[in-house]
């Protein structure tokens, strides 16, 4: 077993399977697997092939961090029912990281953080320093950005277009390792339990596969 803590972040909110095992403040693997469905099937083989290449079992693991959205119901679902019964399987705790903070982490501040919602909105949240996270047109968004602002998140391309002299920021690391580092930060004090973060009202239309039931 390693001396070091071990956290195991991991995050479905999209058309992916993403992970990320950290030993202290050492990167051990981080993985991205896109797909448009499947992830209910795909998350937990994913997470132990990392923890049997790490020489790791799930018992030595200090904490998880999981990432609660804003995105795909299902798949924002499927993380955080994931992450709540393994945390009270293993008695640990389970960190609940959004999607707009992880995209923020390790980046300079102020910072806008601006994601595709498609239907022409975005998920954004301001970090100067914290904002709300919030659903907006990327008209309305668009209006309230200026010259020289820092825009980070896969909206902010388009809203460069829109308006001139934006700087457009890479995230700092991949999602899953911003989700564990996040983690990590926040193990050592009291933590809500995981919950989803919905920005948008779900759709009618009823999936074609269950999704999981999260016990409160």
């Amino acid at each position: 077993m390693r001396s070091e803590a071990l956290i195991l972040g991991f995050d479905t909110s999209a058309a992916h399977c993403a992970a990320a095992l950290l030993a202290g403040e050492v990167l051990l693997e981080a993985r991205f697997e896109a797909m448009a469905k499947g992830q209910a099937e795909r998350l937990m083989p994913m997470l132990e092939e990392m923890l049997a290449r790490a020489g790791v079992g799930w018992r030595d693991l200090a904490a998880l961090g999981v990432g609660t959205g804003p995105g795909n119901f299902t798949g924002v679902r499927i993380s955080v029912a994931a992450a709540r019964g393994l945390a009270l399987a293993l008695g640990i705790p389970a960190v609940g990281v959004s999607g707009l903070e992880a995209a923020a982490f390790g980046l300079p501040r102020p910072l806008v953080v601006a994601m595709d919602a498609r239907r022409g909105e975005v998920y954004a949240q301001a970090f100067d320093p914290n904002g709300a996270a919030r659903l907006a047109t990327a008209e309305a968004l668009a209006g309230e950005l200026v010259t020289g602002q820092a825009v980070t998140g896969s909206a902010a391309p388009a809203l460069a277009g829109a308006v001139p002299g934006l700087r457009l920021l890479d995230a700092a690391m991949p999602l899953s390792e911003a989700v564990a580092r996040l983690a990590a930060a926040r193990r050592a004090t009291p933590q809500p339990r995981p919950a989803p973060l919905y920005l948008r009202a779900a759709d009618a239309a009823l999936p074609g596969e269950p999704a999981p039931v999260i016990v409160p």
